[in-house]
């Protein structure tokens, strides 16, 4: 049997989602502040991020939909090579995180992908140009 792999940056639509981490102000800008066990994304939960996507207050992870998603090509997340190419580390060590045992990112990009991972905020209404630019689908020919 394959191992599930898991999207690091997905939305609470899928019936497998569950929330690992919460964008937290921070003096350099939000963070991920990593839970200390998954929860699953509940009306209840979900209903915290307010008028704001649940994607823009949680970190969430649910399994990696691969050919389906526009970030995956050539067998691999293109997303996660953005974010290691585009963004400096914000950790010096690897963050305490729920998903890492099955996560796309740092399964395909190893640590240079957590050390970067609590500054991603998979939706975000003021985000920079150059983040911009990073979550950006990529162009298909």
């Amino acid at each position: 049997m394959a191992k599930k792999i898991d999207c690091p940056s997905a939305q609470a639509d899928s019936a497998a989602a569950r929330i690992y981490g919460v964008m937290t102000p921070t003096e350099d800008g939000l963070r991920a502040g990593f839970l200390t066990e998954t929860l699953a994304p509940t009306p209840e939960w979900l209903a915290l991020a307010g008028t704001a996507k649940p994607s823009e207050l949680f970190r969430i992870a649910a399994p990696c939909s691969k050919k389906a998603c526009g970030h995956f090509s050539g067998g691999a997340c293109t997303l996660a090579q953005r974010v290691v190419a585009g963004l400096k580390p914000v950790v010096d060590a690897l963050p305490a995180c729920q998903i890492r045992d099955t996560c796309r990112w740092f399964f395909q990009e190893g640590r240079e992908a957590c050390l970067r991972c609590p500054q991603v905020q998979t939706d975000s209404r003021d985000a920079s140009e150059a983040y911009v630019e990073i979550a950006r689908l990529p162009d298909r020919a």
